[in-house]
């Protein structure tokens, strides 16, 4: 599934995958749930709360996601039927290495092939922007993305970051 937009079939639903304004309604709307889940399942695990409402607000207007616009990056928005479903983007570290970010899906949308097309999608975008290796990071809690990337050959590495909440770096050749 490319940038471009291209269609796939589920169950006889068609998934799109497309690129998207990392600033549109869309995008926000799936930065504030992905953020949202993230945040209440650390907060759950660790202090046996959800994340604080203004905690919340504060941080999800704290990342503009100005990374995700080209040249330097890039936004992606899976449909499913046509409706908002998901996404994954990818910003460029440097001119050969990006960084994949923000793969999300619906709650409902989940167990139907999105989140592989959208990795997929976020990895032809990042090499036809010059990048040979796509990095990532994720939460040792966060088991179903680390199964995600595994299946679609990531391979666990070194930390590339310093990320307080990282706990799992991983990365793969796109070339």
């Amino acid at each position: 599934m490319g940038p471009g937009g291209e269609a796939a079939e589920n169950a006889g639903m068609v998934w799109t995958v497309a690129p998207e304004p990392h600033d549109s309604p869309v995008a926000a709307a799936l930065w504030r749930a992905y953020y949202t889940e993230v945040s209440d399942r650390w907060y759950l695990l660790h202090q046996g709360r959800r994340t604080d409402p203004e905690e919340l607000e504060r941080e999800v207007a704290a990342v503009s996601g100005d990374d995700l616009a080209p040249p330097k990056g890039l936004l992606l928005v899976a449909r499913y039927a046509d409706r908002p479903a998901g996404s994954a983007g990818f910003r460029l570290l440097d001119a050969n290495t990006a960084e994949l970010t923000r793969v999300f899906l619906y709650e409902g949308m989940r167990g139907r092939g999105g989140a592989a097309l959208l990795v997929r999608a976020a990895e032809e975008a990042a090499r036809a922007a010059g990048a040979g290796r796509m990095l990532l990071d994720t939460r040792g809690d966060l088991v179903e993305a680390r199964a995600l990337y595994a299946r679609l050959g990531y391979t666990e590495t070194a930390p590339h970051n310093a990320d307080p909440y990282a706990e799992h770096w991983f990365a793969r050749q796109l070339r």
